[in-house]
């Protein structure tokens, strides 16, 4: 294998091993650090789902670790060159192995991380192997017989080499390929609007305006957004569109560097270059939509790894005008100022992340046309209790995307707490005809129309919902109080059942059915219900004060009273929990602890006219029991 020369060790790994961690622990830090400044996918599309700054923050390790891998896969690819020069192909292929299935687990962070062993293969023919493409080319075109003595194409250890990585990424793929069932998933018009354009012309247009999107982002991290699809960005359809003029600025650029790469005489600069666009261009190359589509228009997280070659080419860039012009500490000043300019970056980004509501807002700015971003703020609002302002950003979500069934369903459930449920109706009807497998829009609709005393249809509704989706504790709940309503007890307590076997701590279907049972007079029915409920969720007040009701009335007043004592410990401003106990403590003869307890409820809701009515009962008692005692 030929000598490494000077130029090349400075691209390379030391071959001494702490050095060579070290390095690697640096600049996976440093990554981590620039990685701050871009965004991953956030998306709060589930009007059901709960989400949090949490849970993203763990979805975006994925792309952290992915860019982990993918460093060390490319590192120990080439630790195989310098211990093959002192330990021979043995130690080599050894490396080579371990790229290759470091290149495996990047893979399995994201699909992102496959482009590893890409970025290996021309590292290896145009770095290592000093293969030069326009050599080549002039020999092929004017039929130079000497092209068969080009060492490169008799290199066994190169061909040994290439025909490990291409296995490996083979491999690779079938894997992933069944992982994913045999199937690419499936994306909607909304999550990348160009690759469902019916011309070609207006894919190919789109995709590059996309590139250049993409580009800029890299040089300029300003306008950050945590999604892009939704009208984001709209299709270029013209070539009128002044937008144009980025895809030629990119490919003027891009054009110009690759021919530096491949045509300079400058050893060094061609191999710098070329492994400055093999980090930059390679593992975009899964998000380019040239093999597959995308489900993303941009995605400021599949920037983190096309960012190292962007550095190496910046650092290049700049190290080439400092040797050809005089005015160095200019050149120094505008690095410094770029470093303190991405590092205020950084910092704004970070505390725009540091909420919801700051992170949504800070998006209108960047792309006022994305539903998905009226439709988020709407939803933090509506979680924080601002139901005026959260209709307000539903609406314009709906306005700018008509067929977006998830805000359709969130702004018809505050219509439906509003009391406005003729409108509440359309919205959720028409979500579920532009979505008939949309379970929680059926399960609404159907509450909706049993508010509105159609109940033949609010029982369709709930029927759909659970079709699409069978395990739905919550239908089979909201069910079941239909059923309750049209007095189908048996009807009801089955729904209830159903809840509860899907979801075990589903309060409220336990509770229903022991009062139901109560109110219906089967209560060793309902005590029986209540102790399994309990068992199940033991501290549930509400749970502890329905089975105390019906301990009260089948007599066994000292298990009731300690129910009643323990709900109100959990919930001490209960008024019901006092009222209750009191009327305990009244039939079981303990009056002085029933008059306390009336007192306390009547303190906290005044206007409970049953407590009122039995304390004044106390009251007379007590009277007549005084009275008597005179």
């Amino acid at each position: 294998m030929a000598e490494l020369d000077a130029d090349l060790v400075h691209i390379l790994p030391s071959s001494v091993l702490p050095p060579f961690w070290a390095k690697l622990v640096v600049g996976f830090v440093s990554l981590v650090c620039f990685a701050r400044s871009y965004d991953g996918d956030f998306v709060f599309d589930d009007s059901e789902a709960i989400v949090n700054n949490k849970v993203a923050g763990v979805v975006g390790r994925a792309d952290l670790l992915c860019a982990l891998f993918f460093l060390l896969s490319f590192l120990g690819y080439c630790k195989a060159f310098r211990e093959s020069n002192k330990e021979g192909t043995h130690s080599s292929t050894f490396w080579v192995l371990l790229s290759i299935l470091l290149g495996a687990v990047a893979m399995l962070c994201k699909e992102q991380g496959i482009t590893v062993l890409g970025l290996n293969a021309v590292f290896d023919i145009l770095v290592i192997g000093k293969f030069n493409v326009l050599e080549i080319v002039q020999k092929v075109l004017h039929k130079d017989k000497s092209l068969e003595n080009v060492g490169l194409l008799r290199n066994g250890g190169l061909l040994l080499r290439m025909t490990l990585l291409t296995a490996g990424g083979a491999g690779m793929l079938y894997v992933r390929w069944k992982i994913m069932g045999t199937g690419p998933p499936a994306f909607t018009e909304v999550d990348n609007p160009a690759s469902f354009a019916d011309s070609v012309w207006v894919r190919a247009i789109n995709y590059n305006y996309y590139y250049s999107l993409n580009a800029w982002l890299l040089l300029c991290p300003w306008w950050l957004c945590f999604d892009w699809s939704m009208g984001c960005i709209p299709l270029i359809k013209s070539v009128s569109d002044c937008r144009v003029i980025a895809l030629a600025a990119l490919w003027l650029c891009l054009i110009g560097l690759i021919c530096q790469a491949l045509c300079s005489e400058d050893s060094h600069k061609r191999r710098i270059l070329t492994l400055g666009l093999g980090f930059l261009i390679i593992p975009f190359l899964p998000a380019s939509n040239l093999f597959f589509r995308v489900g993303f228009v941009v995605a400021e997280r599949v920037l983190y790894l096309p960012s190292v070659g962007y550095c190496v080419l910046l650092t290049f860039g700049f190290g080439a005008l400092s040797k050809h012009t005089k005015k160095k500490k200019l050149i120094a000043t505008v690095v410094l100022g770029i470093l303190s300019v991405n590092t205020l970056r950084c910092v704004i980004r970070s505390g725009e992340w540091r909420s919801e509501e700051q992170l949504f807002r800070s998006a209108l700015s960047v792309c006022p046309l994305n539903a998905k971003v009226h439709y988020n703020i709407g939803k933090n609002l509506a979680d924080k209790g601002n139901q005026t302002a959260a209709i307000r950003y539903y609406r314009e979500a709906v306005r700018l995307n008509p067929k977006y069934v998830h805000a359709m369903n969130n702004l018809g459930n505050i219509l439906k707490e509003r009391n406005e449920l003729q409108e509440a109706e359309e919205l959720l009807s028409l979500a579920v005809q532009i979505q008939p497998d949309f379970a929680a829009a059926w399960m609404n609709l159907g509450i909706v129309q049993n508010s509105l005393k159609r109940f033949e249809a609010a029982e369709q509704s709930y029927r759909t919902a659970i079709k699409h989706r069978r395990k739905y504790p919550d239908c089979y709940y909201n069910l079941g109080r239909l059923y309750a309503d049209l007095n189908r007890h048996v009807d009801a307590l089955n729904a209830w059942r159903n809840a509860t076997v899907l979801k075990p701590e589903h309060s409220l279907a336990w509770n229903n059915m022991i009062i139901l049972l109560d109110n219906t007079g089967n209560l060793a029915q309902a005590e029986a219900v209540g102790r399994e409920a309990l068992e199940l969720i033991p501290n549930d007040h509400s749970l502890m004060f329905s089975l105390a009701n019906v301990l009260g009335k089948s007599q066994k007043y000292k298990e009731s009273e300690a129910l009643f004592l323990k709900a109100i410990k959990a919930n001490p401003n209960a008024a019901s929990y006092h009222g209750n106990l009191a009327v305990l403590y009244h039939r079981w003869g303990h009056l002085d602890l029933a008059k306390k307890h009336y007192e306390i409820s009547l303190q906290l809701d005044p206007a409970a006219s049953g407590t009122k009515e039995n304390y004044g009962l106390l009251r007379r008692k007590l009277e007549q029991m005084q009275k008597k005692d005179v």
